[in-house]
Order: C-alpha cells, then sequence, then structure tokens
C-alpha cells in the first residue's frame, strides 16, 4: 500500500481513523502512470464499451431514462481542468475531463429539485456515494466520458465516472452505473467505514485548496 503510510500526516485524526477501519475491504491498489492510484473495492469488473455501456437515472424524476454513450453525447457537453486530489494525499494536476454536466443530466429527466439528494453506484456492484441536492446541482460535477484528451479507460473508472471536482477522489465513482434522486441522503461506501460525508478538499488535513462556491 505505497504511498499511505504518510497518512497521518497528509489527513486529520478522524479521518486517518477512517482509513484505518477502511483498509480491509480495498481490494486492489496499483500505481500507475501519470501519478494516478488505481482503487477497487472489488476483486474484479467487468468491462463494458461504447456498445454495451447503459447508465439508469431513476427516483424522483419525470422521465426515468437509461442513458447509452450515445444518448449523453447528445446532450450538452461541459470541460473542467481540475487537479485530481485524493484523500490518502497525492494529486494529480491539470487533468482535463468532459462530459454532461450532472445538473443537465437532471435537468434532462426532470428531477425534483426539492430532493434532499443523489444516489449514485457503479456497475462493479459494491461502490457508491451520495451528494446533496445543492451538491448535485455545481456545474464542476460531470458525468465524465472523456479524459486527458481521450475516452475514459477501464481501470480509470470507464467508459463513463462521475467527476466532483471540489471533493476528495472517493466522491468521484469509478464505472457509474446508476443515479437516484431521492429524498433521504443515504451514507455512501467509504462514508459507512469513516470518511466525511462533505469531502471538499482541504477540509480535512487544511493544506489543500478550499473548494469554490
Amino acid at each position: 500500500m505505497a504511498g499511505l503510510g504518510a497518512l497521518g500526516v497528509a489527513v486529520g485524526a478522524k479521518l486517518q481513523g477512517g482509513v484505518d477501519r477502511a483498509l480491509g475491504p480495498v481490494k486492489d491498489f496499483v500505481p500507475a502512470g501519470g501519478g494516478f492510484r488505481y482503487y477497487s473495492v472489488v476483486s474484479s469488473v467487468k468491462s463494458r464499451d461504447e456498445r454495451t455501456y447503459r447508465l439508469q437515472v431513476k427516483g424522483k424524476v419525470t422521465n426515468a431514462r437509461t442513458f447509452t454513450m450515445a444518448d449523453l453525447a447528445v446532450l450538452p457537453q461541459t470541460n473542467i481542468t481540475k487537479d485530481f486530489q485524493c484523500v490518502t494525499g497525492w494529486r494529480v494536476p491539470d487533468v482535463a475531463w468532459s462530459g454532461v454536466a450532472l445538473p443537465d443530466l437532471l435537468k434532462a429527466v426532470g428531477a425534483d429539485l426539492t430532493a434532499k439528494g443523489v444516489m449514485i453506484t457503479s456497475f462493479d456492484g459494491a461502490y457508491d456515494e451520495s451528494l446533496t441536492m445543492e451538491q448535485a446541482l455545481r456545474p464542476d460535477v460531470i458525468v465524465a466520458s472523456s479524459m486527458l484528451g481521450g475516452p475514459v479507460t477501464h481501470d480509470h473508472g470507464g467508459p463513463v465516472r462521475l467527476f466532483v471536482a471540489p471533493m476528495y477522489g472517493y466522491k468521484s465513482l469509478k464505472w457509474l452505473g446508476g443515479i437516484e434522486v431521492t429524498d433521504k441522503l443515504t451514507d455512501g461506501y467509504w462514508e459507512k467505514r469513516g470518511y466525511d460525508v462533505d469531502a471538499w478538499v482541504g477540509k480535512s488535513n487544511g493544506r489543500d485548496d478550499e473548494p469554490t462556491s
């Protein structure tokens, strides 16, 4: 688990305790090129491609839909260049992402904007995350189908993943499979294991850039 040994310096005491409790479920940790690290909480994830990929959006919406990659491509596209910051301390600067801003996707299905938030699930069958509705409506939260000028690779969570620019990487769920608009905000995979629900970069370790409003 190279790189995790410095967690006591990189994150606050509360979060460190959550990391210590949570390390058990991590099934895969692979150093990768470009400064990225690959994490997974399952032993393997079956890949999907442009032909087989589906994203189900449901819950408190007027038009529940299952989106293909072609469906996502015709929606308004958003480009973001932002550092990718992991809560364990490593950072990849100036990563270019593109895809559908989550507010635009929610608009496309007629989401109830008075709902508490959204529950986001991975097609790995195990990982999930949640955002408040206020967070989900930020323009810097995107359903990403491209990064670094090319498709999102399987190891990076493709073909489609979430990117939550102002928050630590555990909110940027890989292998995006489902989004549900809900009246109850439910803790995600890592929150159940001690991580902060509000994962703003800088909140836990006090040295990173604070989130923008």
